[in-house]
């Protein structure tokens, strides 16, 4: 039996379609491993997982989304998706008539006020007058934050089977010169090819992919030691040090910012 889920959304332009609203928001968990094929919305949204970390795919970047660190996606931007099984993922949309944050996909850290408006807003039951309050109290904190985990995806045909190992393994300990070996070339000519590519050199663009998979993990409760392992470090306080020069935090920092946000069950 098949436990994936694979859904469809249509493809809207940017206003597209009016609301009667400015923001409104879902909440869902998902109970199988769920991919969204190409779309775009007719508003702003605003991304986030509770629990668990998904990944959305704009253009040839992968965007982790967590806890604490939202997606802006402006309206009439296709984009595809994906979350496990497991996550409780929440969004809200904002009409054309609310400012763009960025032209362009930006993150947004959550903070605790942030993130109880933002549940505010998906709250059926809000009577009208404070859903519009909350509307503006949003829009008044609501700012990009240069906290992303945001990986470029290299299309080069020469380090695609680089970028295919990391993927199927992020533990592949193969090093620099080694794939320079297997692919016939220079180790500066795969430097610059990733540089070319991703705006990294080799060594960070793999520390920033194993990051990406270490958070979906850490979200999930894995201890930090099991998530060092499982990602290509030989102790745990190897990869802490990569994660925090990636990311900016530790794992556990990451964890208590997670902790932060509690989940409204009501």
């Amino acid at each position: 039996m098949d436990t994936a889920e694979t859904r469809r959304l249509p493809m809207y332009g940017a206003g597209e379609l009016t609301f009667p609203v400015l923001a409104f928001g879902n909440d869902e968990f998902f109970d199988r491993d769920t991919h969204w094929e190409e779309h775009s919305h007719p508003t702003h949204e605003l991304l986030w997982n509770e629990t668990g970390a998904g990944t959305a795919f704009i253009g040839r970047r992968a965007w982790t989304v967590t806890g604490r660190v939202a997606l802006w996606i402006p309206a009439g931007t296709p984009h595809t998706g994906r979350t496990p099984a497991g996550s409780r993922q929440r969004a809200v949309h904002f009409s054309l008539e609310t400012p763009a944050l960025a032209p362009g996909p930006v993150a947004v850290e959550l903070t605790p006020l942030l993130h109880l408006l933002l549940v505010r807003l998906i709250d059926d039951d809000l009577p009208a007058a404070s859903h519009r309050l909350t509307e503006q109290m949003v829009l008044d904190v609501i700012t990009p934050s240069d906290r992303e985990l945001v990986l470029q995806m290299p299309t080069s045909p020469l380090i695609a089977p680089v970028v295919a190992a990391v993927r199927r393994n992020p533990a592949d300990q193969t090093t620099l010169a080694g794939w320079a070996r297997r692919l016939g070339v220079s180790t500066r000519t795969v430097t610059r090819t990733f540089e070319a590519e991703t705006g990294l050199g080799f060594s960070r663009w793999i520390a920033t992919a194993r990051a990406q998979y270490a958070v979906a993990m850490l979200s999930h409760g894995l201890s930090v030691a099991e998530v060092a392992r499982s990602v290509g470090y030989c102790s745990a306080s190897s990869f802490t040090t990569a994660f925090r020069r990636v990311t900016g935090m530790t794992p556990g920092q990451f964890r208590e910012i997670g902790d932060a946000c509690p989940i409204d069950e009501s």
